[in-house]
């Protein structure tokens, strides 16, 4: 087969990634009516990453070393874990779509801060990102959505961190080449949150529903192995900034989707709070977008 020239693959990349993961959010609120929240993220990433393991071993992909294993295992519980587990765990508490993704949206602000560990200095721009992304975070907690749930706030602040902290330090393990990146750590990950569900006790009530049954499909193919190996191998190609631009556009597809599907409310608090946070992800992108492609 012909190669797919480089241009149309970063394009299919940026549209899985601000697309299908705007809607994940939707598929998330209505997976966790039929499903414990951490047993529905672990096989949905284990199912995805049995997928494309195996897919990728058929064609002669060689497998992942014992030091990309531990990589892979230490990235999928911060970002799957913490991130992705803990975004579902926070609808399963009644978090609407929208708001999840706004405070997903808050990721690049925590990419600056982690990004100190590393001895990457931020500036000013980027540090007013950062008061604006914090004052948009405590805005968005006034709002009635997640007023009516302290703790799943508290989860939706953790999430992003984890999300981010391993965005960064990623750059600095060994990992497998290529989508074999992107199977090892849904393994890894799928794998940690089915533990993690084991331990806490959660339990299914009933026989999931066919709409239970189709966001699993639905999050499994396209939010796990299309649009989680596109943001992978955006990491490697094209600027942090670039990579994580996603966080702009997520907000709004997943507002408009879980007001218009799952009638969800997003009252003035939350509209000024998506102001406030898109703004700072803006600036902290500004100095970034500014500098050449590595």
């Amino acid at each position: 087969m012909p190669a797919i020239p480089q241009r149309f693959v970063l394009i299919g990349a940026f549209a899985a990634l601000y697309l299908i993961w705007g809607s994940t959010y939707l598929a998330i609120g209505i997976g966790v009516v039929s499903w414990p929240p951490m047993l529905f993220s672990g096989v949905r990433f284990l199912l995805a990453g049995c997928l494309l393991y195996g897919w990728l071993r058929w064609r002669g992909a060689s497998p992942p070393t014992a030091r990309e294993w531990r990589s892979a295992t230490l990235l999928s519980i911060l970002m799957l874990g913490f991130g992705t587990g803990g975004v579902t765990v926070a609808q399963s508490l009644g978090a609407a779509s929208g708001v999840a993704a706004l405070m997903v949206a808050t990721m690049p602000l925590f990419t600056v801060i982690f990004g100190y560990l590393w001895g990457q200095r931020a500036r000013l721009l980027e540090w007013t990102g950062i008061l604006l992304g914090l004052l948009g975070i405590g805005l968005l907690n006034f709002g009635s959505n997640l007023q009516a749930s302290p703790l799943a706030a508290f989860i939706l602040i953790l999430a992003p961190a984890g999300w981010a902290l391993g965005s960064v330090w990623g750059r600095y393990l060994e990992q497998p080449p290529g989508l074999m990146a992107s199977a090892s750590q849904m393994l890894a990950g799928g794998g940690a949150l089915l533990l993690a569900s084991t331990l806490y006790g959660e339990r299914m009530q009933q026989w999931p529903d066919a709409a239970g049954w189709l966001a699993l499909a639905y999050l499994t193919v396209f939010g796990s192995i299309i649009a989680y190996s596109a943001y992978l191998y955006l990491l490697k190609t094209v600027r942090p900034a670039a990579a994580t631009s996603y966080a702009y556009v997520n907000p709004a597809v997943a507002v408009l989707l879980g007001v218009t599907f799952a009638g969800e409310h997003f009252g003035i608090e939350e509209g000024l709070a998506m102001i406030l946070i898109i703004l700072a992800v803006v600036l902290i992108a500004l100095p970034k977008w500014r500098q050449r492609v590595d």
